[in-house]
C-alpha cells in the first residue's frame, strides 16, 4: 500500500475532507484537469462551510486551496486524491481511475483506494547498463516515478590502468559499481520490499546478481539496454514480464488456501469471513479480481446489496481494509480456481 495512504487511513478529526479527480497522464486531457480540479475545489469548499464549523471551515479551504496550487498536472496519473483537515494537507497520485468526487466525513475515504494499491503490482524497474543505473516505481502498466534519491547512479569505478588483462579491469569496475548500486538499492527497498525487475542486457544480469544481496527480490530481466529510453516506454517493456510473474505468485498461494480447506481454517460465508477479520482471526483473504460487492452492515451483519446500487460501500474493500489492519493480507486471483468459492475466502489463523 501507498505509504501516504497508510498513515492517512489512521487518522480522525470533525473535519476530513477528501477530493478525489480522474486526471490524464498527456495533454489535452491533462491541460483539463486544472480546471476540474477548481471546480472540485469550489464544491469543498461549499461543503465544508456547510458541514463544518466556522473557524475550522476557513482553516480548511484556505489548506484546500494552496496544496491544489501546488499539483504540477505534467506528472498525473490516473487519478489523484487530495486529503485535507486542521493538521493534514496532502495529496497522492493513484494509477487507478477515481470519479470525481468531493468527500466529508470523520476520517479520509481511503478505501477504496486502499484496494486499488493493494489489486495492482507495484514494482521497482532497475534499468542497469555497465555505465548507468536508473530506478523506476510502476503500478501495473503505468509509470509512477523515476526515483531521484540516490538515482540516477553512473559508473565512476573506472578502470585503472596497469599490466592486467583490459576485461578483467572492467570486470572489476563493474563490480564496484554493482555493489555500491546494490547498497543504494537497499536503502530505497527499507520497510518496502517491492519486487525489482531488471532491465539490462543479459551479461550486465548476471554480473549484477552475482554480487547482488539476496535480502531483497528480484524478480526477473527484461533483456536488452534501454537506459537512455523513455520511463513509460521501458514499463510498457517490463509490464508483461511482471504482470506474468505477479499471476504466478498470487497462484502458487493456493497451495495455502487448499491446507487451510483441509483444516478447516477457512470461511465464505460474507458476514463470518467480517466477524472473524473483526476479531483479528483473518490470515489471507482470497479475492476473485475485479470481484466487487456492494453490501450494508446492520449489527455487525452483512446484508447484500444490487450491485446498481452506487451508494452502498463495497464490502470486499472494507474486508481487505481491516483485514491489513490486523496484520492479514490479500490475494487476488485471475483466472477461475475461487468460482468454487464465489470469488472470496478467508483463511483464518485458527
Amino acid at each position: 500500500m501507498n505509504s501516504t495512504l497508510k498513515k492517512l487511513k489512521e487518522i480522525q478529526s470533525d473535519c476530513c475532507v477528501t477530493i478525489l479527480l480522474q486526471t490524464h497522464h498527456t495533454p489535452p486531457g491533462n491541460e483539463k484537469d486544472d480546471i476540474e480540479l477548481k471546480n472540485l475545489v469550489r464544491e469543498a469548499q461549499t461543503k465544508v462551510s456547510n458541514d463544518c464549523k466556522k473557524d475550522v471551515a476557513d482553516k480548511i479551504v484556505e489548506k484546500i486551496k494552496t496544496l491544489a496550487s501546488q499539483i504540477n498536472y505534467r506528472y498525473n496519473l490516473e487519478g489523484l486524491a487530495l486529503f485535507v483537515n486542521e493538521n493534514v494537507a496532502e495529496y497522492v497520485r493513484i494509477p487507478v481511475a477515481v470519479d470525481n468526487k468531493v468527500i466529508i466525513d470523520k476520517k479520509f475515504a481511503t478505501r477504496s483506494l486502499v484496494r486499488a494499491f493493494e489489486e495492482e503490482l507495484v514494482y521497482y524497474i532497475l534499468v542497469l547498463s555497465h555505465d548507468k543505473a536508473r530506478v523506476i516505481e510502476a503500478t501495473g502498466n503505468k509509470e509512477t516515478t523515476e526515483i531521484t534519491d540516490g538515482f540516477p547512479r553512473q559508473n565512476t569505478f573506472s578502470a585503472q590502468t596497469g599490466d592486467g588483462d583490459i576485461r578483467e579491469l572492467e570486470n572489476g569496475s563493474d563490480t564496484d559499481f554493482f555493489n555500491s548500486l546494490d547498497k543504494q538499492l537497499n536503502q530505497l527497498q527499507k520497510g518496502i520490499n517491492l519486487p525489482v525487475f531488471i532491465c539490462a542486457e543479459e551479461s550486465t544480469y548476471a554480473g549484477y546478481v552475482k554480487v547482488a544481496n539476496r535480502e531483497k527480490t528480484i524478480a526477473g530481466l527484461i533483456n536488452g539496454n534501454m537506459e537512455n529510453e523513455n520511463a513509460q516506454n521501458i514499463v510498457d517493456k517490463a509490464w508483461p514480464v511482471a504482470k506474468k510473474w505477479n499471476e504466478e505468485k498470487n497462484h502458487s498461494r493456493l497451495g495455502e488456501l487448499d491446507a487451510a480447506v483441509g483444516a478447516k481454517n477457512f470461511l465464505t460465508d460474507f458476514t463470518e469471513i467480517w466477524r472473524a477479520i473483526g476479531a483479528g482471526r483473518g490470515r489471507t483473504l482470497f479475492v476473485k479480481r475485479g470481484y466487487f460487492q456492494p453490501a450494508k452492515l446492520e449489527n455487525n451483519v452483512v446484508q447484500l446489496v444490487s450491485p446498481e446500487n452506487a451508494n452502498v460501500q463495497d464490502i470486499i474493500g472494507e474486508m481487505i481494509e481491516k483485514n491489513l489492519e490486523f496484520g492479514g493480507d490479500t490475494v487476488f486471483i485471475t483466472d477461475d480456481e475461487l468460482d468454487r468459492y464465489d470469488g472470496l475466502v478467508l483463511v483464518t489463523r485458527y
